[in-house]
């Protein structure tokens, strides 16, 4: 019986679901809608329609999410604030003049930027933006540009903070946030170094070579104008780690820092543009919180029907091998990603595979970062891939030849999700450190 159950409410949110997202209904209100109707063949109509509601107020009245409109403020802040120009000169300075270095630059950049900002398609829009014209101008294919720029930019939703982290933590039962903040380190970090290996080759090849030479005076400037940007990551993440305040708080803590920073350090935001940031901010709020809220009913409807025993089941019964398992979770997660956004793809399907990774022995942590760098891989994929579409569009180029480019980096990044996924130490082990694990 509760075997049925489970099944027929499978199918009617799956069906449901794929229905409504093909005739362009809004993800949120596709989920909310199929998880009700998949709870009516054991529930009054009355009692599924006030449930629902129910679970959307207790599913966004978490103290840990006000972290995420602080957080998305902050990066609003950043993008505008100059912070940027900042990022890409000292990434100029550590890249020297190593074979392609205005594209490693840009990998750099992406890395600092997107781990200050939190945003893959900021980093994106800020980086390529700024470094394609200065690639073009020294004979960079526009397209090689673009490529690194894209594939590079979700770097930055490993690296934290990241709205994604804190947003799974949420969905897994109260994972620690600071936990999966160090756990994101070392999988960014190996994304962007595989990414600057595939362009030295390439650049190599090719003749991209830097010609310019920076005084010791010009470093001196490099390097002081950019310490107060890095110093915000600095009192952020080493505040949570220290335990001097938790995720949300330093969340309130970065918009402070970098308001202040950008009005009257750098003074490239005035105070007549704030209005505009906030109202921007709360928009992209509005939508994150109102997707974490209906897919807490979903979350609910599965527990309830026994949804993830079903799948767990399921799964351990093509093979009771640990790798075979993780490998055909991985390639789920990836299909799932070219077609869905991090957020409501991270609230579904935690809560399906986690049940199964936790049953072969693996860490939350562990599975939370192998779920999201899959999903960072869905946003530079088409057809739904958002930081793809502001990377081509801000590169000037088409995405029909932006994508042989991309080929040689999605290999390296699989090669490094396949690592993170074997391997939990690449995870596991800054988190063990700070005595997390």
């Amino acid at each position: 019986m509760i075997m049925s159950t489970a099944i027929t409410s499978g199918l009617i949110i799956l069906i449901l679901l794929v229905i409504m997202l093909i005739a362009g209904v809004p993800i949120a209100v596709a989920l909310g809608i199929s998880s009700v109707c998949a709870i009516l063949p054991v529930m009054d109509t009355s009692v599924a329609v006030l449930t629902g509601a129910q679970r959307i107020f207790s599913g966004i009245s978490v103290f840990s999410l006000l972290a995420i409109p602080f957080f998305i403020l902050a990066g609003n802040i950043m993008n505008k604030g100059g912070i940027a120009v900042r990022l890409i000169n000292l990434a100029k300075l550590l890249t020297g003049r190593t074979p392609g270095a205005l594209a490693q630059t840009n990998v750099i950049a992406n890395m600092l930027f997107g781990a200050i900002s939190g945003s893959g398609t900021a980093a994106a829009s800020a980086m390529g933006s700024i470094i394609g014209p200065i690639e073009k101008d020294e004979g960079y294919d526009p397209n090689f540009s673009s490529a690194v720029n894209i594939a590079t930019a979700p770097t930055g939703l490993l690296i934290p903070p990241s709205n994604v982290m804190i947003t799974f933590s949420l969905v897994s039962g109260g994972t620690s946030v600071a936990a999966l903040f160090m756990a994101g380190y070392i999988p960014g970090f190996l994304w962007g170094l595989a990414c600057m290996l595939v362009i030295f080759v390439i650049a190599k090849k090719r003749g991209y070579r830097s010609t310019q030479k920076f005084t010791g005076k010009e470093k001196v400037k490099i390097i002081l104008e950019a310490l107060p940007c890095l110093l915000l990551i600095l009192i952020v993440i080493g505040g949570i780690i220290a335990g001097i305040f938790t995720a949300t708080e330093g969340s309130v803590v970065a918009v402070v820092y970098s308001l202040l920073l950008s009005l009257f350090g750098y003074k490239s935001i005035k105070v007549k543009d704030i209005p505009k940031l906030l109202k921007d901010s709360a928009e992209m709020t509005g939508i994150i919180i109102f997707l974490i809220g209906v897919s807490s009913i979903m979350s609910w409807v599965m527990a309830f029907t026994n949804i993830p025993t079903l799948v767990s089941n399921g799964l351990l019964s093509i093979s009771n091998n640990k790798f075979v398992i993780l490998f055909l979770i991985n390639i789920i997660l990836l299909v799932v990603g070219t077609f869905m956004d991090m957020t409501p793809a991270c609230l579904i399907f935690t809560p399906i595979f986690l049940p199964v990774c936790t049953a072969l022995g693996m860490s939350t942590i562990h599975f939370g970062i192998m779920l999201i760098f899959n999903l960072c891989i869905g946003t530079i994929t088409p057809p739904v891939g958002t930081t793809l579409f502001v990377g081509v569009k801000v590169g000037g180029v088409k995405i029909e030849t932006v994508i042989p480019q991309l080929l040689y980096y999605f290999a390296a990044i699989f090669i490094v999700l396949l690592l993170v996924t074997y391997i939990p130490a690449i995870s596991l082990w800054l988190p063990g450190l700070m005595g997390y694990v």
